[in-house]
């Protein structure tokens, strides 16, 4: 009999460590959604060779986060629709953060930018943890963040980022005051 309560001892105390455990790591993964406060990261500005931080780089502006590769079709496509919202709007506070997960040279990524004459700010993550830290599923994939660093859109695939829908939304969060 003192045996049948050593093992249910053992089965409570293991079962109370594993809530323990589960319950700390349940802290540290916060999910990446609308709503939440975007996560920082850090990449590389590819016009300077500086290492830059989100929330240092783009604080108090509307921004647009863009996890892409210079391999990725659907990403070639989306990015004039995304130069010309930014031509558009910069001038107003809004930015895009367009970080490429390409594991090669900076070069190619620069010359992707030249052949397509984007005129935002081009980042690489060599590492790719920007796509762990935002949890995503692929390229293209976008989180649209409002004054306070919030993300009020997220999109998974090419998307027409000059639209007027798009464009309202980004002219309001533009015209919202930063707490």
């Amino acid at each position: 009999m003192s045996k049948q309560w050593i093992f249910v001892g053992l089965i409570v105390v293991g079962v109370a460590a594993g809530a323990t455990i589960m319950t700390q790591v349940g802290r540290e993964v916060t999910p990446v959604a609308v709503g939440a406060t975007a996560p920082d990261f850090r990449a590389i500005d590819l016009a300077t060779g500086d290492s830059v931080w989100l929330r240092e780089r783009y604080r108090g502006k509307v921004t647009l986060v863009n996890i892409w590769a210079t391999w990725c079709v659907p990403c070639r496509a989306e990015m004039p629709s995304m130069n010309r919202l930014y031509g558009d709007l910069h001038p107003h506070g809004f930015d895009i953060a367009a970080v490429s997960v390409d594991e090669g040279s900076p070069e190619d990524v620069r010359a992707f930018g030249r052949e397509l004459h984007l005129t935002f700010d081009l980042l690489q993550d060599r590492s790719t943890a920007i796509q762990r830290t935002y949890q995503t599923t692929g390229v293209p994939e976008s989180f649209l963040l409002d004054k306070n660093g919030v993300i009020v859109k997220r999109v998974i695939g090419a998307h027409d980022w000059s639209s007027p829908a798009n464009r309202a939304l980004v002219t309001r969060l533009l015209d919202e005051p930063a707490s």
